[in-house]
């Protein structure tokens, strides 16, 4: 629903117009980006709001064959609605095995600063315990646990290099294989996806605005979400999915990475000027925390978006029932 109906009786004001909220949500999660933040939250909304979190204890296996993806979309079409389901999983297309096409929800965040995070994670895990990067890679030898971080930019090793830095374009370019070639295909395929078929791709540099416009949207899910999020109690769950050991590249392996990372961070500027001129379409102003010191990546300054605009061309509601009706 947008908005409150103050609907009374037969001689009360008009009840506001109700649109159809969507009952299948897809959040096709990209890995370190933020989203078992994200996970938790969703965990006390389902029981908060009654719909029906479907989870997914497959980490590992984003890129599907044919007969994997017509059996994942035959699961998540079948569950009770309302529904939403999450996976780290490449874009799937609904519609092409005869389902209908739920809305995509999506966070991505600076590629750079997710690769270091999704780095040392590897190696290292989180402050929910020193053990868990054992669990998670027993057969690491103890010279790659330990490789130093420019020694793997700067000579090129392939945990550094391209096909690999090529990781966020394929969750939003989809299932096929040329998704997984940095290129401008791909790079293209997955900004028109991100238009035809997300309700919502926000970045996890400005998670609290994210929650605001996930709650503007979706308020069947995402209701009192960022009064949960910022709870102290939920905040001490979250510092503990903080990545440890972290250390800081130098300069030149930055833009080492920055040039090999390109097409990403093309998509990560798209993505970014799109949700900021959402959050400016709804009047929503930039309140955003002061980061903790990283390097500087050389990447230009982010849009300013502090003061709300106009639009008198399009209304709110129309804008929204479109989407829904994708």
């Amino acid at each position: 629903f947008v908005g409150n109906s103050t609907y009374l009786d037969d001689h009360g004001p008009q009840p506001q117009k109700v649109l159809p909220f969507p009952s299948q949500v897809v959040y096709n999660r990209v890995g370190k980006c933020g989203s078992r933040t994200v996970v938790l939250l969703l965990r006390i909304l389902s029981e908060k709001h009654g719909f029906n979190l479907v989870t997914s204890d497959i980490h590992n296996k984003t890129r599907l064959t044919k007969n994997e993806q017509m059996e994942l979309i035959k699961n998540i079409s079948t569950a009770e609605q309302p529904y939403l389901f999450t996976r780290h999983v490449h874009f799937l297309n609904f519609s092409r095995f005869g389902g209908d096409q739920p809305v995509y929800i999506n966070i991505i965040r600076d590629p750079v600063n997710r690769f270091l995070s999704n780095y040392f994670f590897r190696r290292f895990g989180d402050w929910r315990g020193e053990q868990n990067h054992m669990i998670r890679t027993p057969n690491m030898r103890q010279e790659e646990r330990y490789l130093d971080i420019n020694v793997c930019i700067l000579e090129n090793y392939p945990e550094c290099s391209n096909p690999r830095l090529f990781y966020i374009i394929p969750y939003f370019c989809g299932q096929h294989p040329r998704c997984r070639e940095p290129g401008e295909w791909a790079l293209e395929r997955a900004k028109l996806n991100v238009n035809e078929n997300f309700l919502l791709v926000g970045i996890l540099e400005e998670l609290e605005d994210v929650l605001l416009l996930l709650e503007r949207f979706l308020p069947h899910y995402f209701k009192d979400v960022l009064s949960i999020y910022k709870n102290p109690e939920h905040r001490k769950l979250g510092n503990l999915t903080v990545t440890v050991k972290k250390t800081v590249p130098s300069p030149e392996a930055i833009q080492v990475l920055y040039q090999r990372m390109r097409y990403e961070y093309e998509f990560y500027y798209y993505v970014k000027e799109q949700f900021h001129l959402l959050k400016r379409k709804f009047g929503l102003k930039s309140h955003i925390r002061k980061p903790s010191p990283r390097p500087e990546f050389f990447i230009p300054s982010p849009l300013e978006t502090e003061e709300p605009i106009n639009d008198e061309e399009e209304d709110d509601e129309k804008w929204l029932e479109d989407i829904y009706k994708r």
